[in-house]
C-alpha cells in the first residue's frame, strides 16, 4: 500500500506520468549558450524608429553639453595652441588682432611668455587661454598639443608652410590631432587681382593635408572676431591616452624644498582639471621627469573667473551666518583650501620592478625515492620494441641492430648535448656573434675637392653610414644568411640555435630560458581582461565625480569630500606632489610647459611594450635592430634600444635586422605599462643634437610572452650530384660539426628538401639525400633559430633636441 496514495492507484499510475515528463526534455547535455541566452523581446517597426530617435537625440545632447561646458564658467578654459607653420608669418601680429579689448577682458600672462594670454568673454559666455608653440621645438609642439584643446594653424598665402612646419604636422599627425582650425595670414597685403589666385592655389596646397577643411582669414579685427566664434562652435575631437586620464597645464608652479635636502621637495601645481577626475591615490607623471605621489588637493580661488560676482556670492553667504559662529567659520574658510588628504593605505606605490629572489629558483638534492622514480622512468622508456626471428632470446635480440637504431642514438645523443648548452646564458654567445656577422671590409672612395661642401661633411659619420647601407642591402638581397667561422667549431658558434621542422607549426615553449631581466618586470595573467576592469573602474570615478561636482556648490561643501573622492574636471586646483627634483621648477622658470597626467593602476610598472610602426617616408636611412632610439609612447617619452619582428598572427615571430620601409613592424622594448590605445612616435637623434621622426605608429599590447625568434642561414653548395643524393660542401669544415647538426633538416632555394646521411672525409664535405634531383646552380641552406630578447636599456631622460632644420646635405648613399 502506498503512503498518501488515492484509493485504486498503483505504481504503474505514478510512474508514467514521470517517464512522460522526462521524455518531453531534449536528450543529452544542452549547450551554455542554449541554457543562458537571454529571449530578446522584438520590436515593431514604430518601436524600432523610436528608439533609434532617442538614441540620436541622447548623442546630440552629450554633444552639445560637451561644447556648451568648454570654456564656459564651470568648465575649464578653451585652451588654443597657435602654431605658425611658415618662417614669414608674424605670430604678435596675430595675438594683437586677438587681444581685442572690445570682445572681452584680456589677462597678459604673468608666468613668463609674451605669447599667452586669457581672454574672458562674457558676451559669448566663453572663455579662451591661448599659447604659441614655434614648431622647430619639437618638444614643446607634442607636449602642448597632447593637452589643447584645439590647434590654429597659422598658414603663409603664398605656400602655405616651409619645411620645418611640414615636418611638425607630420609629427602632429602621427601623435593624433584634436581639434584644429586654419587661418591665413597676409592676404589683404596682397593686390586684389592676385587674392582670388592665391587663395586657389592655396587651397590645392592645403588639400594634401587637410582636404575637407576651410581657411579663415586673420587680417581684421573682425576676421580675429570671426574666428573666434568658429573656435567656440567648432565639434570637439576627442584623443583616445587623454580620455580616460586626468591632465593638467600648469599655470603657476611653487617648489618647497625639504628639511633634509634642498635638491629635493614639494611641488605645487596649480591649474584646471581637464579630461577626467582625479583621485588623489593614483600616481601622477609630469612628462619629461618621471612619475610621482600627490600629498594633497588645494582649491585656490580661480584666477580667471567668466563671472566675477560669483566670488561675491560667496563672501555674503558666509557674512549671512549667526554671529556666535563667526569664529568658526573663520576657522573654516582657512583650512577650506584643502580639499583632500591622500589616504597612505590607499596611495600606490611608486615600486617600478620586482626584486628578484635569488633562491627563489634553488631545488634540494633529490632523495632515493625520486632517485629510485627517475631509475624505473629510464628503464621503462628505453625499451624498444624490435622485430627479430622466431625463438629470439632477449640476450640475443639486445645484439640485433638496424639502420634505423644506430642513426637514432646519435640524433639522440646530439640532441641531449644540445639541451645542455641551451641552458647556458646567452650573454656569452653575443660578442662573438655580433664580430662574426657585422664584420665586412669597406672601400672608401675620394674626397670631394670642393673644401665649402667638405666643411659640413663628417667623415666618421659618412663611412659609418655606408657601411650599414652595405649591410642593409646585403640582408635584402641574402637574408639572414651568415658565414660559417672556419676559427671556430659551429657547434660552439651557434651552441643556442636549435632546428625546427615547421617555423609556424613547432611547438616553443614561452617560459623556456628566460633571461634575468624578466624576473624584474610585471606581467598580466589576462593583460586585455585587466584593461577592460580598469577601464571600467575609470568609467564609475568618473560617474562619481560627475555627481560630486553637482552637489557640492558652495565651497563649505568640499569639506564634506573622503580621501577617496574623485575631483570634477574644471576646477582650479593645487597639486602637491612629493619628493619632486627642484629640477623641474628650474625647467619651468625657464619658460617651458609643464604638464601633469594621472596615472592608471599599474602604468607606473615595467613589463615588455609591443608597438606596431610604419617606417615614415620623409626619412630612408637604415636603422638596425637594437639602436638607441626616443619613443613617444601616449604621454611618455624615454630611450630605448627596441627589437624589430614581423608583425603576424602566430605564435613565432621572425626577428629583422632593420626596419625596412615596406611593410609594418613590431617594435620589443622594456618600458613602464601603458594601456592601449596610444599613439607611438620613433625619433633618432642625430650627431648635430636634432630629433629626426623615422616611424610612426600605434601600441599593440603588453605582452613579455610573445616570442621573437632570430634566424641564421648557412649556406652550402652542392660538389657531386646524384638521382636524388649530393655531396655538399663548405657548409661545415670539419667532421664534429656534421655530425651535430646531422637531425636539422636541410632545405635549397628551388624548394628541394633532404637530410644529411654522413660525413665524408674531415673537411666538412657530408652525403645529403633529398626528395628530388638537385640543379648544379642550386643551394643548399640550413636554417637554425633561437629566442632573442630585449635589452634593459630603458632611460626616461630624453634631452632637449636642437629645433629642427632641414638639411642641407643629403645623408643618402647612392
Amino acid at each position: 500500500m502506498l503512503v498518501g496514495g488515492r484509493k485504486g492507484d498503483s505504481f504503474l499510475d505514478y510512474l508514467v506520468p514521470c517517464a512522460r515528463a522526462l521524455s518531453d526534455l531534449p536528450p543529452g547535455r544542452l549547450a551554455l549558450k542554449t541554457l543562458s541566452k537571454k529571449v530578446r523581446k522584438e520590436l515593431s517597426r514604430v518601436d524600432q524608429r523610436h528608439r533609434a530617435s532617442q538614441l540620436r537625440k541622447q548623442k546630440k545632447e552629450a554633444v552639445l553639453a560637451e561644447k556648451r561646458q568648454l570654456g564656459s564658467k564651470d568648465g575649464p578654459p578653451h585652451q588654443v595652441l597657435v602654431v605658425p607653420l611658415h618662417s614669414r608669418i608674424s605670430l604678435p601680429e596675430a595675438f594683437q588682432l586677438l587681444q581685442d579689448k572690445d570682445m572681452g577682458t584680456v589677462h597678459l600672462k604673468e608666468w613668463g611668455s609674451t605669447h599667452t594670454f586669457m581672454l574672458l568673454c562674457p558676451h559669448l559666455k566663453h572663455r579662451w587661454f591661448f599659447t604659441s608653440a614655434n614648431p622647430g621645438d619639437l618638444h614643446t609642439v607634442l607636449d602642448m598639443a597632447k593637452v589643447a584643446d584645439t590647434i590654429l594653424f597659422l598658414l603663409d598665402p603664398l605656400e602655405g608652410w616651409d619645411s620645418t612646419g611640414d615636418y611638425c604636422l607630420s609629427c602632429l599627425f602621427a601623435q593624433g590631432l584634436p581639434t584644429y582650425t586654419l587661418a591665413v595670414q597676409g592676404v589683404s597685403g596682397l593686390p586684389l587681382k592676385k587674392q582670388v589666385d592665391v587663395r586657389k592655389k592655396l587651397s590645392k596646397v592645403v588639400e594634401k593635408r587637410f582636404p575637407d577643411d576651410k581657411l579663415l582669414l586673420l587680417d581684421t579685427q573682425q576676421e580675429a572676431g570671426m574666428l573666434l566664434r568658429q573656435l567656440a562652435n567648432q565639434k570637439q575631437r576627442h584623443l583616445a591616452f587623454r580620455d580616460r586620464r586626468t591632465y593638467l597645464f600648469a599655470h603657476t608652479a611653487d617648489f618647497v624644498p625639504n628639511e633634509e635636502s634642498n635638491l629635493v621637495g614639494t611641488l605645487k601645481i596649480s591649474g584646471y582639471l581637464r579630461g577626467h577626475t582625479l583621485n588623489v591615490n593614483s600616481l601622477l607623471h609630469i612628462i619629461g621627469h618621471g612619475d610621482f605621489q600627490m600629498k594633497q588637493i588645494d582649491a585656490p580661488v580661480d584666477p580667471f573667473p567668466l563671472n566675477s560676482s560669483v566670488i561675491k556670492c560667496q563672501k555674503d553667504a558666509g557674512m549671512a551666518m549667526e554671529t556666535g559662529a563667526m569664529d568658526a567659520v573663520a576657522e573654516m574658510e582657512e583650512d577650506l583650501k584643502v580639499l583632500v588628504k591622500a589616504d597612505p593605505d590607499r596611495q600606490e606605490s611608486l615600486q617600478t620592478e620586482v626584486i628578484p629572489d635569488p633562491m627563489e629558483g634553488e631545488q634540494t638534492w633529490p632523495t632515493e625515492e625520486e632517485l629510485s622514480e627517475a631509475n624505473d622512468f629510464l628503464k621503462e622508456s628505453s625499451k624498444v620494441v624490435k622485430k627479430v626471428p622466431k625463438g629470439t632470446s632477449n640476450y640475443q635480440a639486445e645484439w640485433i641492430l638496424d639502420e634505423d637504431d644506430q642513426s637514432g642514438g646519435e640524433g639522440d645523443e646530439n640532441d641531449d648535448i644540445e639541451h645542455e648548452d641551451f641552458m647556458e646564458e646567452e650573454s656569452q654567445d653575443e660578442g662573438s656573434e655580433v664580430e662574426e656577422e657585422e664584420c665586412e671590409s669597406m672601400t672608401v672612395g675620394e674626397s670631394v675637392h670642393d673644401y665649402l661642401y667638405d666643411e659640413k661633411v663628417d667623415e666618421e659619420a659618412e663611412e659609418k653610414m655606408l657601411e650599414k647601407y652595405k649591410q642593409e642591402r646585403l640582408e635584402e638581397m641574402f637574408p639572414d644568411e651568415v658565414d660559417t667561422p672556419r676559427d671556430m667549431a659551429a657547434r660552439i658558434r651557434f651552441q643556442k640555435y636549435r632546428g625546427l621542422k615547421s617555423f609556424r607549426t613547432s611547438p616553443w615553449d614561452p617560459k623556456e630560458n628566460l633571461p634575468r631581466d624578466y624576473a624584474r618586470i610585471f606581467q598580466f595573467q589576462n593583460f586585455t581582461n585587466t584593461r577592460k576592469r580598469i577601464f571600467k573602474e575609470v568609467e564609475e570615478e568618473e560617474f562619481e565625480g560627475a555627481e560630486v561636482s553637482v552637489f557640492l556648490c558652495t565651497p563649505y561643501d568640499l569639506l564634506l569630500l573622503a580621501p577617496s573622492t574623485p575631483l570634477g574636471v574644471g576646477w582650479y586646483v593645487t597639486l602637491h606632489v612629493s619628493e619632486v627634483p627642484v629640477s623641474v621648477v628650474e625647467y619651468f622658470r625657464q619658460g617651458a610647459p609643464l604638464i601633469a597626467f594621472s596615472l592608471l593602476r599599474h602604468e607606473h610598472k615595467m613589463s615588455v611594450l609591443n608597438m606596431v610602426v610604419s617606417r615614415h617616408p620623409g626619412n630612408t636611412e637604415p636603422v638596425e635592430a637594437e639602436e638607441e632610439l626616443i619613443f613617444h609612447c601616449g604621454f611618455r617619452r624615454f630611450r630605448a634600444s627596441p627589437l624589430f619582428s614581423q608583425h603576424t598572427a602566430a605564435d613565432k615571430h621572425k626577428f629583422q635586422r632593420f626596419l625596412t620601409a615596406d611593410v609594418a613592424l613590431v617594435v620589443t622594448v622594456y618600458a613602464p605599462i601603458t594601456f592601449p590605445p596610444a599613439s607611438v612616435l620613433l625619433f633618432k637623434q642625430n650627431s648635430n643634437g636634432m630629433h629626426s621622426l623615422i616611424a610612426t605608429g600605434h601600441l599593440q599590447s603588453v605582452d613579455p610572452d610573445r616570442m621573437v625568434i632570430k634566424r641564421v642561414v648557412l649556406s652550402g653548395h652542392p660538389f657531386k650530384i646524384f638521382t636524388k643524393m649530393a655531396v655538399v660542401r663548405y657548409m661545415f669544415f670539419n667532421r664534429e660539426d656534421v655530425l651535430w647538426f646531422k637531425p636539422v633538416e636541410l632545405r635549397t632555394k628551388w624548394g628541394r628538401r633532404g637530410h644529411i646521411k654522413e660525413p665524408l672525409g674531415t673537411h666538412g664535405h657530408m652525403k645529403c639525400s633529398f626528395d628530388g634531383k638537385l640543379k648544379s646552380q642550386d643551394t643548399v641552406l640550413m636554417n637554425l633559430y633561437k629566442r632573442v630578447f630585449p635589452k634593459w636599456t630603458y632611460d626616461p631622460y630624453v634631452p632637449e633636441p636642437v629645433p629642427w632644420v632641414k638639411s642641407e646635405i643629403s645623408s643618402t648613399v647612392s
